[in-house]
């Protein structure tokens, strides 16, 4: 068991915010990173969709031989974690409850953001696991569906970046908030760029840090004198991945497989 590898899923280059954290704290795992670059974005499909899509990629992972599995995709986490955790034979972590943990314990004034996709803030998932865990705050949610391809493009620093910032957080800002849940993590790409929008007087939720610890709570500590290995696959895009993924990671992918939809990577 301690040898197989940790996998992860994202519908895009996202869930590679999560690879990082997890590989900075885990530095002698294995990983084995999935995006579904020839589907995504996920936000704007439909539940059963995003259902269906989540346990493929789960599935996927399964097959090569993973121990555990890392959701890097809110709108998969809100929508399809259940699902997965009932049907998969292994340890299943989403992203919002740690996200909304983190968000509690950030906040003093009780006044939370959360952004995220139209699928994620439509399910209120990050409400409802905030509800539950501190009745007393007040969240103001808000879709930001134009953050997934900006990052998707690797226009972190773009001045139409910059405006659809502006465009979609200014309202929040007059709600008073102290904490920002950042809903999808493709929006940590962004975070730059939005922290800069904000201020410093609010503090952004990351959730690939919050998950991380999660995972430190489940996972043994293991020392051996081999570092990990880093697996990385895509349903399309090859190139655009590479050049966004070297960007986040502040490394080269070396080897990149591209799996092809319906070759039986994808048995249901």
């Amino acid at each position: 068991m301690d040898k197989k590898p940790i996998g992860i899923f994202d519908s895009g280059v996202g869930g590679l915010t999560v690879f990082k954290e997890i590989r900075k704290r885990f530095p002698f795992e294995d990983i084995i990173y999935f995006g579904d670059t020839a589907r995504v974005p996920y936000g704007p499909k439909s539940r059963n969709t995003v259902i269906d899509y989540s346990i493929q990629n789960a599935r996927f992972l399964i097959q090569q031989g993973a121990k555990i599995i890392v959701i890097a995709c809110n709108t998969s986490s809100a929508t399809a974690l259940i699902d997965l955790q009932k049907l998969l034979p292994v340890p299943v972590l989403g992203v919002i409850e740690p996200g909304a943990l983190s968000a509690v314990k950030s906040s003093g004034n009780k006044h939370i953001g959360v952004i995220g996709t139209e699928g994620t803030i439509r399910s209120q998932a990050y409400s409802t696991a905030i509800s539950k865990l501190d009745d007393s705050c007040i969240i103001f949610s808000k879709p930001c569906p134009l953050f997934v391809p900006l990052a998707e493009e690797g226009w972190e620093d773009h001045e139409v970046t910059q405006l659809t910032i502006k465009e979609y957080l200014t309202s929040l800002l007059h709600k008073d908030i102290d904490t920002l849940v950042l809903g999808c993590t493709h929006y940590p790409i962004l975070k730059t760029s939005i922290q800069k929008f904000v201020g410093s007087k609010i503090t952004l939720v990351d959730s690939a840090q919050a998950v991380t610890d999660k995972l430190d709570e489940i996972l043994p500590n293991r020392e051996t004198k081999e570092i990990g290995k880093d697996y990385f696959y895509v349903s399309d895009n090859e190139v655009k991945f590479k050049q966004i993924a070297s960007k986040i990671l502040d490394m080269e992918i070396d080897k990149l497989i591209k799996v092809k939809l319906g070759e039986g990577w994808f048995l249901k």
